[in-house]
C-alpha cells in the first residue's frame, strides 16, 4: 500500500489527489485546473516574519463561502464546551470519563481545566473525549485555536482539508486553527485528551547544548496526502468561535479539496520515536528535556504551553533518587496516562484515561508508596517499559470547569496519597 504521509516538520508541502490539480506556476491563477477553486487558508497574520508565516493553498471544488447562516447551539456548548471559571490551589485529580454510548466526537467532549483563550491570543483549554459514533455528515471548525489530540484507547480516523490522519495511543495528531475536519473512530470506543492551543502555534523546542540529535526529529512527523470529498446532499459543520459552538447547514462536504501546498497542515507524530535524553551519571536533568513540542509565550524560555511526555526509557543514575523529585513550580501542569503506570504514583489513583493537575507553586511529588520503593532500591540500570503519560505545562494558572468538580469525576481523596510520611529527622 503506497505510504498516504508526507514527513518532515514545519515544511512547505505540496499534494494532489488528481494530477494536473495543482498550478505550475501561480498560487491563483485566472482559471484553476480541473474547474476549481482557489482558496488560502493563513495561521498568521499577513505580515508575520518568513519563519513564522503559516498558510496553505487550498484548491476545491467549491469556495468554503457556500454554506448558509450559523445559528447558535447553545444547549451543545454547554454540555461539551464548558467554561473554565473555578480557581482551585488544590492538587487534583480525576477518573477517566464515563462510558456513554450512541455518542459522536464533539458530543463525548467535556472540558476539564484551561486558562486563557482566544481573545487574549494565550493559554490552554484542556479536553478529554469519548466516542463510539462516526461523525457521518457533521464536520467541526475551531476558529479559537488549534488542538493537539492524544489518543488513550481506540484508533480515530481524522479526515481534515489536506487529507486523512489515522492515529493510535501512542501518537498524537494536530490540527491547525481554522481548519474543517471530522474525527471517527475506525473500531469501538474511542478515549483521549486534547489541548486546545490559544497562543503561538506548536512548534519544536531548541535543543541548545542538546545539539543537532535529540528528543523529536523532524522527519517523523507526518502530514496527510491530499484526499477529497465529492460529495452533495445535506451536511453540517459545526464552528467554534470565542467559545460557543454554532451551527450552519451546507449542500456539499466541505472536505473537497483536491490539492493543496503550503505549511499549514495537520500532522501527526509518534511518541515512541521520540529520542530519551537523560542522566548516566547522577541527580536530575529538569522535566524540560521530555518536552516534544512548545508554543512560546513573549518571555523567553517561558512557555505559553510545553507538551511533555514521559515515554519508556532505562534509569541508571548513580546515588540519586530517581523517580520525579518533590517539587514546587513556577509552572502548572496537567497530567495525563495514556497507558502503564506513572513512576511516582504507584499506590494507584493515577490511571490511563484520568488526569491530575498540579497549579502554580502546588506543592507535589512521588506518593508514599512509590517513595518507599525508590529510596530502598537496588541502584542497578532499571528500564521503564510499558508506560506513556504526558503532561501540558503552562506558565498560567488553570481554572476548573462545573463538570471537573463533579464528585462522580473530581476524586476527593488525592491529598491522601502524601499523608503517610513518616519523619525521620533525628
Amino acid at each position: 500500500m503506497e505510504n498516504q504521509y508526507l514527513s518532515g516538520f514545519g515544511n512547505h508541502f505540496s499534494s494532489e489527489a488528481k494530477a494536473g490539480a495543482l498550478p505550475a506556476d501561480q498560487n491563483s491563477p485566472q482559471k484553476v485546473s480541473h474547474g476549481l477553486y482557489a482558496e488560502q487558508l493563513s495561521g498568521s497574520a499577513f505580515t508575520a516574519p518568513r519563519h513564522h508565516n503559516l498558510f496553505t493553498w487550498l484548491y476545491r471544488i467549491r469556495p468554503s463561502v457556500m454554506h448558509k447562516a450559523f445559528v447558535p447551539m447553545k444547549e451543545l456548548t454547554a454540555k461539551t464546551f464548558g467554561k473554565p471559571q473555578h480557581t482551585n490551589p488544590n492538587q487534583m485529580r480525576w477518573n477517566p470519563l464515563p462510558e456513554i454510548k450512541g455518542q459522536d466526537f464533539i458530543e463525548g467532549l467535556r472540558t476539564v481545566c484551561g486558562s486563557g483563550g482566544v481573545d487574549e491570543h494565550r493559554g490552554v483549554y484542556v479536553h478529554l473525549y469519548s466516542f463510539d459514533k462516526s461523525m457521518g455528515t457533521r464536520y467541526f471548525m475551531n476558529a479559537d485555536g488549534e488542538m493537539l489530540f492524544v489518543p488513550q484507547a481506540g484508533s480515530v480516523q481524522i479526515k481534515t482539508e489536506v487529507g486523512i490522519i489515522e492515529a493510535e495511543p501512542g501518537e498524537i495528531v494536530v490540527v491547525p486553527r481554522g481548519m474543517k475536519f471530522q474525527v471517527n473512530p475506525i473500531k469501538g470506543r474511542c478515549t483521549g485528551y486534547i489541548g486546545e492551543n490559544f497562543g503561538s502555534p506548536f512548534q519544536l523546542p531548541e535543543l541548545g547544548p542538546i545539539g543537532a540529535n535529540g528528543l523529536a526529529y523532524r522527519r517523523h512527523f507526518q502530514a496527510p496526502k491530499a484526499a477529497f470529498e465529492d460529495l452533495e446532499g445535506k451536511f453540517e459543520v459545526i464552528g467554534k468561535f470565542s467559545g460557543e459552538l454554532w451551527s450552519a447547514e451546507l449542500t456539499h462536504s466541505p472536505l473537497d479539496v483536491v490539492a493543496w501546498h503550503g505549511n499549514y497542515v495537520a500532522y501527526k507524530y509518534d511518541l515512541r520515536k521520540f529520542n530519551v535524553i537523560n542522566t548516566v551519571s547522577f541527580d536530575h536533568p529538569d522535566p524540560s528535556i521530555f518536552t516534544v513540542l512548545t508554543s512560546p509565550s513573549e518571555i523567553p524560555g517561558t512557555a505559553n504551553i510545553d507538551f511533555a511526555i514521559f515515554p519508556p526509557r532505562w534509569m541508571v543514575a548513580e546515588h540519586t533518587f530517581r523517580p520525579p523529585y518533590f517539587h514546587r513550580n513556577i509552572m502548572s501542569e496537567y497530567m495525563g496516562l495514556i497507558y502503564g503506570e506513572y513512576d511516582a504514583k504507584t499506590a494507584g489513583g493515577f490511571v490511563p484515561g484520568g488526569g491530575s493537575l498540579h497549579n502554580v507553586y502546588s506543592a507535589h511529588g512521588p506518593d508514599v508508596d512509590a517513595f518507599e520503593k525508590a529510596s530502598h532500591a537496588e541502584l542497578k540500570p532499571i528500564r521503564l517499559s510499558q508506560t506513556m503519560a504526558f503532561m501540558f505545562e503552562s506558565r498560567a494558572a488553570y481554572k476548573v470547569t462545573d463538570y471537573a468538580m463533579g464528585k462522580d469525576f473530581l476524586q476527593s481523596d488525592y491529598q491522601d496519597c502524601w499523608q503517610g510520611f513518616k519523619k525521620h529527622f533525628k
